[in-house]
């Protein structure tokens, strides 16, 4: 096995962050449903930027965190302001952890961030933004798609990553069914509020394919 390729680990919930070499390595933020499929969508669909916030109290204007409310028509050249709890909270981690590089990551950018990380070839944590620190469905099975694309230029030595890896490759034909099937907590949460299309969008490869990058305080397209 090669030793010379940059290690690639999968870091689950943000409560397990401080176990990872942060400072030398590019972390994806991950966090499906909702807020880095919306964040990959409002700047593909033409927004300035955004700038994510922990809380609302600092937002000057919050709206929702569906990436159906943002439109080309009413986003395009505008600063988008998103609160997110638990996105927001792991990629403050990263940054006060001196992270190599941040990026955002959700299905809906998939090909985007493989192809960044392959040409970058530094390490990676694969981070998932979880609910509450606690482990999640989606995230994990995103992680386990970008596994699945490049994990051969990569070192993986992180059972972590093996899970999600083989999480997604057992729900990847239908993964709003395996969610579903599965009983995945975040499905059952927002399809209690009537967001089933929400969901299927967040499930599906490259619908938005930019890559969101964080520099001085926002996401911007790289």
């Amino acid at each position: 096995m090669s030793t010379n390729k940059p290690t690639l680990h999968t870091c689950l919930s943000p409560a397990l962050l401080n176990l990872y070499d942060v400072n030398n390595s590019i972390v994806v933020i991950i966090d499906i449903l909702r807020a880095t499929s919306t964040i990959a969508s409002a700047l593909y669909n033409g927004a300035k930027c955004v700038i994510p916030v922990d809380s609302v109290s600092r937002c000057i204007e919050v709206y929702g965190n569906s990436p159906f409310e943002y439109p080309k028509e009413f986003i395009e050249n505008k600063t988008l302001v998103l609160t997110t709890t638990n996105g927001t909270r792991l990629l403050q981690m990263a940054l006060d952890k001196s992270a190599e590089g941040i990026i955002t990551g959700a299905f809906v950018n998939l090909s985007s961030v493989c192809d960044y990380l392959v040409e970058m070839n530094q390490n990676v944590i694969l981070g998932c933004a979880a609910w509450k620190d606690r482990v999640n469905m989606e995230d994990t099975l995103f992680a386990g798609a970008v596994i699945a694309r490049i994990k051969k230029q990569f070192h993986i030595n992180c059972d972590s990553s093996n899970m999600a890896e083989t999480l997604y490759n057992d729900g990847k034909k239908d993964l709003f069914e395996f969610m579903k099937k599965n009983n995945a907590s975040h499905y059952h949460r927002l399809m209690g509020f009537g967001l089933e299309k929400d969901i299927r969008y967040c499930l599906t490869a490259d619908e938005a394919n930019v890559l969101p990058a964080y520099r001085d305080g926002k996401l911007l397209v790289s």
